[in-house]
């Protein structure tokens, strides 16, 4: 984990409970391919902020949960969210992911998918120990969620200038791992259906919220920061919310047009109109978005039981609008 994730307060409570997390998940069963067993090392020690088991440790605790099936839960979303990430570099052709090689950088695709799989079955094995059949429809509905999102990014999405279409796809991609985390924890405490709604959609404000400022951060971070190469999404002609804002604000703008359409790419049309949406506004219109997602979910917070989870889960929220700064 990052070293100044580390030093924010809101994993002090869980501290013990995130390194178990991160053992569950390294659980090497008999007779599977050693190769297998390096590449799962591999993905795990790359980087992650383990964020998603963080916030699904916090919830359940807030609510009153069993820890040890709540480690588990923590344990098989992270690996959910690390199975999507081996596909999407596949996909995406990305040779680096936080500054380290990804598996497709060095394995063909087809054992890069087939890795991917496996680590989708962990997940999802691990999301069978918590013995909840509830647990288990929310995990497959999440990963439903998140495949059909890939393929609308696939084959709609790009060029597409739609805040619809963005917020089906930062939901997809994001906001739907979130709810399942806040979700299933409470549905593994002793809560009625209307607090797993609340918590349901706390999550969601919560994911949507983090997918913006990474947007935000697409733009406004230098590559050595975000693992990546500044404005990726609209290399690949996908509109994120800073250049949302920007084309309602500048709808006649040639530059940004003949990008999206993959007339005469150049580094250099890329870097001004990277420019001209950090000089426009859009960037603070996007993370005032982001906050008011977290506001929201503030304000469904603070209607929880006072506790050291619910105060950690504040702090959490705040960070995520905190990360740019």
């Amino acid at each position: 984990m990052s070293n100044r994730l580390n030093r924010v307060n809101f994993l002090i409570p869980i501290q013990n409970r995130i390194q178990l997390v991160e053992d569950k998940m390294r659980e090497q069963p008999d007779g599977h391919h050693p190769d297998l067993f390096m590449a799962l090392e591999h993905l795990l020690s790359s980087g992650g902020k383990r964020v998603r088991p963080a916030v699904a440790l916090l919830t359940g605790g807030m609510y009153g949960a069993d820890p040890d099936r709540l480690v588990i839960l923590g344990a098989a979303i992270e690996l959910l969210h690390t199975a999507t990430l081996v596909h999407d570099d596949l996909i995406d052709g990305a040779l680096f992911r936080r500054g380290i090689a990804t598996l497709n950088a060095s394995w063909s695709p087809a054992a890069t998918v087939l890795t991917g799989d496996y680590v989708f079955a962990r997940a999802a094995k691990m999301a069978a120990e918590t013995d909840s059949v509830e647990v288990m429809q929310l995990f497959a509905d999440t990963l439903a969620t998140i495949v059909s999102g890939e393929l609308t990014q696939m084959f709609t999405s790009r060029g597409l200038i739609s805040r619809e279409d963005y917020y089906q796809r930062i939901y997809a991609k994001t906001a739907s791992m979130f709810e399942l985390a806040t979700a299933a924890s409470a549905v593994l405490s002793p809560v009625d259906e209307g607090t797993v709604r609340v918590a349901k959609q706390m999550g969601n404000d919560i994911g949507m919220a983090f997918q913006i400022v990474d947007d935000v951060l697409d733009f406004t971070g230098e590559q050595a920061t975000v693992g990546k190469p500044v404005a990726s999404d609209l290399r690949q002609g996908l509109v994120t919310l800073p250049a949302i804002y920007y084309s309602e604000a500048h709808p006649s703008d040639p530059e940004l047009s003949a990008l999206l359409n993959s007339q005469y790419y150049s580094e250099e049309r890329l870097d001004r109109v990277v420019r001209e949406i950090r000089k426009s506004g859009a960037i603070e219109q996007s993370m005032d978005e982001a906050r008011h997602y977290i506001n929201s979910a503030l304000e469904s917070l603070r209607l929880q039981p006072e506790c050291t989870e619910r105060f950690a889960l504040e702090e959490l929220a705040q960070y995520i609008v905190e990360r740019s700064l």
